[in-house]
Formats: structure tokens, sequence, C-alpha cells
């Protein structure tokens, strides 16, 4: 079903987003003050191109907010992106909206008022971070905080045969799902870990360093 999409703000991550959206098949509208910035659209976009202010009334009237599915504030400044969120939330309703943040702790201020956030200097410093140390974890997903990841771990083939209920016990973490012969599939009480299964944990970011050891050591009898 086609929904209609507001996102505020043209810079590369903007033009992408709107051009994946319309891509899906999906009506856009994107806002941005500069009206040169339109062109990373490219001359095939059909979605409207907005320019102004993006918390301001007015342009998000002209932009279609009244009948959002959602709203994406993605421009260069949190004030900006956070201002024009919270506006498409209390002033238009729209359920669905997120902004993003580059200052971490902002991020997190944001996120605890309720107003989803996407922390870009967090979640790409953690990534980064994840692909330098000597372990092999691969993050899949990273929650705005930066404090919460999903990561695809590699275990010892000394555990197989152990069912994931006592691999979580020894972790002291959760293994969300497993990747079994390119099918996912969530771990019940009683399932074992097999040869191949890929593994991906879901702890703190803290902790997931220690899980990685944990894992790549056979288990204590």
């Amino acid at each position: 079903m086609a929904v209609h999409f507001v996102i505020m703000g043209c810079g590369r991550v903007g033009a992408t987003l709107a051009q994946s959206l319309e891509q899906q098949g999906h009506d856009v509208a994107v806002i941005d003050r500069d009206r040169a910035s339109f062109r990373r659209l490219g001359p095939d976009f059909e979605g409207r191109r907005v320019t102004g202010v993006g918390f301001d009334r007015d342009t998000l009237v002209r932009a279609g907010i009244q009948t959002a599915f959602a709203f994406a504030a993605v421009s260069s400044g949190d004030n900006s992106n956070i201002l024009a969120a919270r506006v498409a939330r209390e002033t238009y309703g729209v359920a669905n909206v997120v902004a993003r943040i580059y200052d971490p702790g902002r991020a997190e201020l944001y996120q605890r008022l309720g107003i989803p956030t996407v922390g870009t200097v967090r979640w790409t410093a953690d990534r980064m971070l994840r692909r330098l140390m000597p372990h092999g974890a691969v993050p899949q997903h990273t929650d705005p905080s930066g404090r919460v990841v999903l990561a695809e771990v590699a275990a010892d083939p000394a555990w197989i045969g152990t069912t994931i209920r006592t691999m979580e016990e020894h972790i002291g973490a959760r293994v969300a799902y497993i990747m079994r012969l390119g099918q996912g599939k969530i771990p019940g009480a009683h399932t074992v870990y097999q040869d191949s299964d890929i593994l991906n944990v879901l702890c703190t970011s803290d902790e997931l360093a220690r899980v990685e050891r944990a894992l790549e050591t056979a288990p204590r009898e």
C-alpha cells in the first residue's frame, strides 16, 4: 500500500531516503531551504520538492504533512531536526517520526522524551569500533543511544550440540535468532546449536566483547 512520506533535509541521506521510498511506490515530499540541494534527487524523482524551513507550519502543509504516514528530519542541524520532529508529531499527529541527531548526549535525551532519534556519530563510531577490534562480531543493529546491539557472533565448534538456552546461561546474553541454512529461526527452549548455524546475540555494547570471548572458547563442563 502506497503512503505519503515527508522528509526534511535533502543532503545525501535525505535524497537517498527519498529515492528509496519512491522506488518502493510511495509518495514523497522533500523539504530543504536550499533549492539547489534538490539536484541530489536526480531528474527522475517525481515527488514534491518544497523549498522552506522544515519546522515552519506553512512549509509542512505544502509538503502534505496532514496526510503523512511518516516524517523524517535528516538535515544537518540537531536543533532543527528535533524542532521539526516535535511539530510533526505534536501539531499534526504524525505517529511515525524520526530525527537524525549528531550529538550523542542529545540523542539519548530526546529518546527518553519519546522522540525517536538516530544518533549518527555514536552509531558510526560503534560500527567502526567493532570492525577495528580483534574479536569478530559483526553488528546488525544498534539502538539510537548506542547502548544495545544485535550482533552476529562466531562460536567455537565445541558448542555444537549445546542447547541455545545453555549458551545463553553461559554467556549471560540472549540469542535473538540464528541463521540456519539461509533461513532465520527464533530459538526455542530446546533448540540445539548446529554446525554452520550463525548466532545473532542481543546484549549491551559494553558487554559484547565479553560475550564474544565466552563464545569463542569451549564451554565449561
